[in-house]
């Protein structure tokens, strides 16, 4: 197992309050986020988000200012049966946490049938930058617009850049949009030598 860091990140603020969601029923409160509706009820019951990004922000300053990095944000309950702990060793082992291949929602086809290792959004990391509400927010919302519940960030891998190559991909039905947000190993035979470090959020 590769000897990568984990440093922790406490956000108490960052809680998902239990909603029931009842489908099929029209919300005629719901507030517009980009091009979803976001029921009343989950609206109101928003974490504060641009606190938790700015807490996780400190973190990533700390230790990888200075440094171009990708970072993929993801929630350890979209593993099933698998904590958040046993995520991360699984991403020390293998260098990401794609380990298997049937699992739903990774959404890795592309209209090009391109090979796609995962997805992450790649930047310097600066002292007045702001990052970790692009992936906190998305994550509570995007799911709602499926009827699904909000996924809780829980896990952060930062990779180092200049061991990634970007694959510029569509998505089927986006048939004219370049999405750059693709990666791959720049050495298969030692991804995780990829991996700057993990965050983990608690």
């Amino acid at each position: 197992m590769a000897s990568i860091p984990v440093f922790k990140v406490s956000v108490p603020e960052y809680k998902l309050k239990k909603i029931i969601f009842r489908s099929g029923l029209v919300d005629h409160a719901a507030t517009p986020w980009y091009n979803i509706k976001i029921p009343k009820a989950y609206w109101e019951k928003r974490p504060d988000f641009e606190s938790i990004g700015r807490k996780i922000d400190g973190c990533l300053k700390k230790h990888f200012l200075g440094k171009r990095v990708a970072i993929r944000a993801l929630g350890s309950s979209e593993h099933k049966g698998k904590s958040a702990d046993e995520v991360i060793a699984i991403i020390k082992r293998l260098g990401h946490d794609h380990y298997n291949l049937s699992r739903k929602g990774d959404r890795y086809e592309n209209i090009d049938n391109k090979k796609i290792d995962f997805f992450a959004l790649d930047f310097r990391v600066k002292p007045s930058g702001e990052y970790f509400r692009q992936f906190v927010e998305p994550f509570y919302f995007w799911p709602i617009a499926d009827r699904e519940k909000p996924i809780k960030i829980d896990i952060a891998i930062v990779y180092d850049s200049a061991k990634l190559r970007r694959v510029v991909h569509r998505y089927k039905g986006r048939e004219n949009e370049m999405k750059k947000d693709g990666f791959v190993f720049c050495d298969p035979e030692k991804k995780a030598d990829a991996v700057l470090g993990i965050i983990k959020i608690i």
